[in-house]
């Protein structure tokens, strides 16, 4: 199989490595606005370098992974649909309601398939949550708290393009949610704070935020996000049922140091360790200690989510091959982005926001929805 790759920052260098490395790959090329940042990770990884995009469609492609900036990404899906080539897409589709609506209804008139970077749906622990709750084991779910923590902010630069909290982070607790429960979000209540760098507010955002949802069939879910999380990054969910819980993201590396006493402490690492970029001591993977003890926390979503990314990959590829189904088409990304549309609304109003509000302010065409869940 050829595999294109468009896009040659930290994500896209990880993910040309794992192509690379999977069964039934042949070639992979890359290519990047950046012509020296493409030839540099192509000579590293032993791959082929294409000088532009039309370049990369000319040597002929079985699919391709787009790791670009936000602002590139919906072009550059329209582009591997006019080539009739599958995509893999890193979130968001594009960076607001409309282009990620454009996308939706051009997929959903053709056949070529366009997959969209959520990668917790590919985590372990998401999957046996989801198997616990839809088995019965559980029983019905009362409540669902999730939390997505970086360990320390991004570089001030990155701010005004990400969308802001609830785009950029929320969106994957949002997306979960709605594939662990199989449920719709009908309404959220939001609020955002400021307690760190200036340069959040100066970029009209928040480094802290926390959402009130409430699904279809009345459960209730919390979902926090913040940038500043010096024990380390911290990713989970706790599903509760009226039998039984589930805590996603509780290991031996999560970031809990324990206030009991004869429960393992505070670990010796934390943003003055992990420096700007989260390269610190957590971002090369330690053994668990022993029993008992706690593992170096995660400094990053790339530890992390390793292994689901990973295996996101190797789907694509069984996708692009014609041997799977799509586990995550742009529809499903595009009812996330409505759930993160609406709590950024109401962290700015103050007010609670239902989610058809926002869906109902859909464009450029009719209303395409579809589910993978």
């Amino acid at each position: 199989m050829r595999l294109g790759l468009i896009g040659t920052g930290r994500i896209g260098a990880f993910h040309a490595a794992t192509l690379r490395s999977l069964a039934g790959v042949d070639r992979v090329t890359v290519a990047d606005a950046d012509a020296g940042r493409a030839r540099a990770l192509a000579a590293s990884l032993e791959l082929e370098c294409a000088g532009g995009i039309e370049e990369l469609y000319a040597a002929g492609l079985d699919g391709v992974v787009i790791t670009a900036a936000t602002s590139a990404h919906a072009t550059l899906i329209h582009q591997a649909l006019d080539h009739e080539v599958p995509v893999f897409c890193e979130k968001p589709v594009a960076p607001d309601v409309p282009g990620t609506v454009a996308v939706v209804e051009r997929a959903a008139s053709g056949t070529v398939p366009v997959q969209i970077g959520f990668q917790r749906r590919f985590d372990a622990g998401y999957l046996a949550a989801r198997q616990a709750l839809r088995s019965g084991e559980l029983g019905w779910v009362h409540t669902l708290r999730a939390c997505t923590s970086d360990m320390v902010p991004p570089p001030a630069s990155y701010v005004p393009t990400s969308g802001g909290l609830f785009r950029d982070c929320g969106i994957h607790d949002f997306d979960i949610l709605r594939w662990v429960t199989g449920r719709e979000v009908v309404s959220v209540f939001a609020a955002g704070a400021n307690k760190g760098e200036d340069f959040f507010a100066a970029g009209d955002d928040v480094d802290t935020c926390a959402a009130l949802l409430r699904f279809d069939d009345d459960t209730l879910a919390t979902a926090t996000a913040t940038r500043y999380n010096g024990a380390g990054y911290d990713v989970r969910l706790e599903v509760c049922g009226s039998r039984d819980t589930r805590i996603v993201g509780l290991d031996d590396r999560a970031p809990l140091p324990s206030a009991e006493p004869g429960r393992p402490g505070p670990h010796p690492t934390g943003p003055d360790q992990a420096g700007a970029q989260g390269t610190g001591p957590g971002a090369n993977a330690v053994a668990p200690g022993p029993a008992g003890e706690r593992g170096t926390p995660y400094a990053t979503f790339l530890e992390r989510f390793h292994d689901a990314y990973v295996a996101e990959l190797a789907a694509f590829v069984d996708v692009a091959a014609g041997r799977a189904a799509n586990p995550c088409p742009a529809a499903e990304a595009l009812e996330a982005l409505y759930v993160a549309e609406a709590c950024d609304t109401s962290r700015r109003t103050g007010l609670p926001v239902a989610v058809s509000d926002v869906r109902s302010r859909r464009a450029p065409g009719a209303g395409v929805t579809g589910s993978s869940r």
